[in-house]
């Protein structure tokens, strides 16, 4: 079985696809912006790289948050809970975690199912 991978760099591709799986690397928005902010912008991404990849928010099997302050939990849900698809939403868990750049507030990480 192949792996297909787009957006390659020297440290990770943005997607790969393996079978009927896509992975995403974690997405982030502008850093200096409120958790509400980055997680809109995060989630763009994740829509644009699933389209990318041949799949779409309905098809999404799970999804990993990181947040750098759990507090920030409601104000990141609010964006999250209206971006999921009603019916369509994925096995998620949502931790605290320290971030790669100390201003970044939220990283997003998708798996979902290829569009047949």
């Amino acid at each position: 079985m192949s792996i297909i991978r787009k957006h390659v760099g020297p440290r990770m591709s943005e997607i790969v696809i393996h079978g009927d799986t896509v992975y995403l690397a974690g997405q982030v928005g502008e850093t200096g912006k409120t958790v509400e902010a980055q997680t809109a912008e995060a989630l763009a991404l994740v829509d644009k790289f699933l389209i990318e990849a041949g799949s779409s928010r309905q098809h999404i099997l799970q999804v990993i948050i990181w947040l750098k302050d759990i507090s920030d939990f409601a104000g990141m849900n609010s964006v999250y809970d209206a971006w999921v698809p009603e019916g369509h939403t994925p096995a998620r868990a949502t931790s605290e975690a320290k971030l790669a750049d100390p201003s970044l507030l939220v990283e997003v990480i998708v798996t979902a199912a290829l569009v047949k």
